[in-house]
């Protein structure tokens, strides 16, 4: 057996990713130490960890999101390397710049990668200046004026983003002009309090979106491969429910279009680690646009390695510590169809409020093509302090249909008591017509398929 590529990581994170990583830690003959909040010490990462080290109050902004706690903690505990999972300061290049100054591997692309890829405004001009098209879009609003006349310019409807940041947030659709003016104004104040960074930037807004990303992997060597595509179109309010590998939706030309994009922009880079190329693909018109690029380990990444059988956290870690990608891109092979729920601790009934609390009871799913990644068992108390997913459900079929099947069979096996949660909501979405039918783009949930629950709720 190879020798671990490295003796002790920090993983800096929490949730499932943290116990994702713990795993892969293990499976390598790594020791694990997780850095926790005093809201997680006894949760299920760091009893499966080799050490737990608390960092802080509950609060995020006290503990996950302090770089300085976790580069201590780190070296105070003889970590070698920091994996930041995803989330809190995973794509940080400061952070990423703090364990190369402590002399700590951080397992993720360098800080200089981060910085361009990380702000969407640089992100998208590199994107032009290797060929790869963007949706049409301005440059860093200097002025509501300009930007105002850049939406009167290029037509109603438009989209006002964050260059930093994502998850929907500092994110506007702008359909009329008397509304602009305050919609960037609220867009700017939401990126203020998300991101520390109010800068935003206007793009055309696509009406009929499908969100289609790309898997990447780099090493130091200089190797890059795609690992075929994720459809991502199945959202709430730019937040991701459903995701799903190889998209329904396009053929084998398209994907290549798109792999080849990916790889061009990750290679410019020098690009290190797992990252992901997302795109916008017109359902009107057929064309795909770059859309930004996450330099870090996506939530959905399962449903890439349920299709090609590839370890994502493990080679990760692996090329980190300077071991080449341990497949070529010619061994990369798509086989059958995964799917992916997020199962999250909401009310989908009341506006999918969170509804954090005691699980009674929770017993997953089990069976055939069916995985499932989470932190919960029996008596976990999901805290009221950070995100509400509470595991992801993950299942592979021979082809889309059995997929879906599998899906609906392992949600209605899923037993979960003392909170709500989506798993009723994604039973629904599973069973209509259009999610069938692939007929699904990034406004299909708000625009169609809530408002018909509506409907029928009333009738």
């Amino acid at each position: 057996m190879a020798a671990a590529p490295f003796k002790r990581i920090l993983i800096a994170n929490r949730g499932e990713i943290a116990v994702r990583v713990v795993r892969a830690c293990q499976q390598l003959g790594i020791e694990s130490v997780v850095a926790v909040s005093e809201a997680d010490r006894d949760s299920l990462a760091a009893s499966m960890a080799t050490r737990a080290v608390c960092i802080g109050p509950a609060s995020a902004s006290q503990s996950y999101l302090r770089p300085e706690l976790l580069v201590t903690a780190a070296a105070g505990t003889g970590c070698e390397a920091v994996h930041p999972g995803y989330g809190f300061l995973s794509e940080r290049a400061q952070f990423s710049r703090m364990c190369a100054e402590a002399g700590l591997t951080f397992i993720g692309p360098g800080p200089e990668a981060i910085e361009v890829m990380g702000d969407k405004l640089s992100a998208v001009k590199l994107a032009e200046e290797v060929g790869v098209p963007r949706v049409p879009g301005s440059g860093r609003v200097d002025n509501p004026d300009s930007a105002r006349a850049f939406a009167r310019t290029h037509g109603y409807p438009v989209l006002i983003k964050a260059s930093a940041g994502g998850g929907g947030r500092g994110m506007r659709v702008v359909r009329r002009d008397e509304e602009f003016i305050s919609q960037l104004a609220a867009a700017a104040a939401e990126a203020q309090a998300a991101f520390g960074d109010p800068s935003l930037y206007v793009e055309k807004f696509i009406e009929r979106a499908r969100h289609i990303e790309i898997q990447v992997l780099g090493d130091k060597h200089g190797n890059i491969v795609h690992l075929g595509e994720r459809d991502c179109s199945t959202q709430r309010r730019h937040q991701k429910l459903i995701e799903e590998a190889p998209s329904p939706v396009i053929d084998a030309k398209l994907r290549q279009e798109l792999a080849d994009a990916a790889v061009r922009l990750a290679r410019h880079v020098g690009y290190v680690g797992a990252g992901t190329v997302e795109f916008v693909f017109d359902d009107d018109t057929q064309r795909w646009y770059f859309l930004e690029m996450n330099t870090r380990i996506q939530v959905e990444h399962p449903v890439t390695e349920m299709v090609t059988g590839r370890d994502l956290v493990i080679e990760q870690i692996r090329v980190a510590a300077g071991a080449p990608i341990s497949f070529t891109q010619e061994e990369v092979a798509l086989s059958g169809h995964a799917i992916e729920c997020r199962i999250n601790a909401e009310d989908a009934s009341a506006n999918f409020a969170p509804r954090p609390g005691r699980l009674q009871t929770w017993v997953a799913p089990a069976g055939e093509g069916v995985r499932i990644d989470t932190h919960c068992f029996s008596g976990y108390l999901v805290p009221p302090y950070y995100d509400s997913l509470l595991a992801k459900i993950i299942v592979h079929g021979r082809d889309r249909h059995e997929a879906v099947q599998r899906m609906q069979e392992a949600l209605g096996r899923l037993q979960i008591s003392g909170v709500p949660t989506t798993a009723p909501f994604h039973q629904q979405v599973l069973a209509h017509r259009d999610f069938a039918g692939a007929a699904v783009t990034t406004r299909w949930v708000e625009e169609t398929f809530l408002p018909s629950l509506k409907q029928a709720g009333a009738a």
